[in-house]
């Protein structure tokens, strides 16, 4: 068991969002369902919580009720190894979702994901200052993170 889970407070969709984050990413289960029991603030028999791991990490979803709302304050950081995997991961949570600026977006269940590919880190600490400005810039211009686009800005003379 790892030391830190993140715990995600659905109003009543728990169960149907680890879901779909299950498969959405390769090497993903959900490892568990507990349900209210009876005298509680859920319906009997309603899904409580749900465990499910992301490619190794662990989460908790909790149907809480409407009182709480996800916000971009907290998002969850998707490391991407090339253009596919952005591609894939952008088009399956922005399905129902919208797109915000600079790789983030914000799936049908009000989760924030940014999807960023590892080449970018590379680009923006560049030890060419002038270089790593360019891939700013271009990527301040971007919601999907393009590398293509974002090599093309670093190489611009």
């Amino acid at each position: 068991m790892q030391a830190i889970t993140p715990f995600l407070w659905f109003d009543s969709q728990a169960e149907e969002a680890a879901t779909y984050y299950v498969s959405v990413f390769d090497d993903s289960e959900i490892t568990g369902i507990s349900r209210y029991p009876e005298n509680t603030p859920g319906p009997a028999g309603s899904v409580m919580t749900v465990q499910f791991v992301l490619k190794g990490q662990e989460f908790t979803a909790l149907n809480g009720g409407p009182e709480f709302d996800f916000t971009p304050a907290v998002s969850l950081y998707v490391h991407c190894k090339d253009q596919d995997e952005v591609d894939r991961y952008w088009d399956a949570l922005l399905d129902g979702g919208r797109s915000q600026s600079c790789g983030w977006v914000t799936d049908r269940f009000g989760v924030t994901w940014q999807i960023v590919p590892d080449r970018l880190g590379e680009l923006l600490g560049d030890p060419d200052p002038e270089r790593a400005n360019r891939a700013m810039q271009a990527m301040l211009q971007m919601d999907k993170i393009e590398i293509k686009a974002l090599e093309d800005a670093a190489n611009a003379a």
